[in-house]
């Protein structure tokens, strides 16, 4: 939190949330990884799919690395939001492991096949998350009516939600981010914070009209730059992914310039 704003930076490795510190103190929301592997991980991320190793390692280390709060993303897998009894049973242990490694918020999102919010299921893994404060990630986006749907997060206690307001990006979906902002504060059971961040496509180019039309005083990004690998040997023929993966040796790291020019632009605004 900086002078009446809050910058969400989502990060996957440790170098990440210590460049997001270094940039400006704020919380980065950790991915938590899922415990078997698939074409959703590595660098084929798909709407905050997770990151190749132990996720309770990653917590430990990063909380020992960084001061601000680390809020941890709960998704057994990528895809859909619709879950398994078993992937269930995933989700709750990894909330488990979270805060007995630290965590200081959780994030998740859960959907019925009509999409609609789950509620039976955000209520047993809420009760499972408390005490710590928790955020429904972008699952919101993919919601059938998203009034019905942030109506009934906040009748459930999530603290905050976080949406490219049901678009390809934040800024596509500006309208609707601001008129969810208004429905959050007119409403008398309004979510905790008071707060509503966009999230999605945030740059340094589209900060400013995202911030000044949505009226937020939060907002999340990745402020991400890639950086060449140190491996002299490489092998042309393999890829560690699909085939919409990144290069294998390039590696996407919070850029400190971006998160600090990403701040400055905020607190030129709010």
């Amino acid at each position: 939190m900086d002078d009446g704003f809050l910058m969400e930076v989502c990060v996957d490795s440790v170098e990440s949330a210590v460049n997001a510190e270094r940039g400006v103190p704020g919380p980065p929301s950790l991915p938590l990884p899922p415990g078997c592997p698939g074409p959703a991980r590595g660098r084929a991320r798909r709407g905050g799919a997770e990151p190749p190793v132990s996720a309770p390692g990653l917590l430990q280390v990063v909380k020992q690395c960084v001061r601000v709060p680390v809020f941890v993303m709960i998704r057994p897998r990528g895809g859909d939001f619709l879950y398994s009894d078993r992937e269930v049973e995933v989700m709750k242990a990894d909330i488990r492991l979270a805060k007995l490694h630290g965590a200081d918020g959780l994030v998740f999102g859960a959907l019925t096949e009509d999409g609609r919010i789950d509620t039976e299921l955000c209520t047993a893994l809420l009760a499972v998350c408390r005490p710590l404060p928790v955020t429904f990630h972008r699952a919101f986006d993919m919601v059938h009516d998203p009034l019905v749907a942030l109506e009934t997060l906040i009748s459930l206690g999530f603290e905050r939600v976080l949406t490219s307001g049901c678009d390809s990006s934040a800024l596509e979906g500006l309208s609707l981010i601001k008129r969810l902002a208004e429905q959050v504060m007119s409403s008398a059971r309004r979510v905790t914070s008071g707060l509503f961040p966009p999230g999605g496509g945030i740059t340094e180019r589209n900060l400013q009209r995202i911030l000044e039309g949505s009226t937020a005083s939060e907002f999340h990004c990745s402020a991400r730059s890639a950086r060449d690998s140190g491996m002299k040997f490489r092998n042309p023929n393999v890829a560690m992914g699909a085939s919409f993966s990144a290069p294998e040796y390039s590696i996407k790291v919070a850029d400190v310039a971006k998160v600090r020019t990403l701040n400055a632009i905020a607190k030129n605004i709010l």
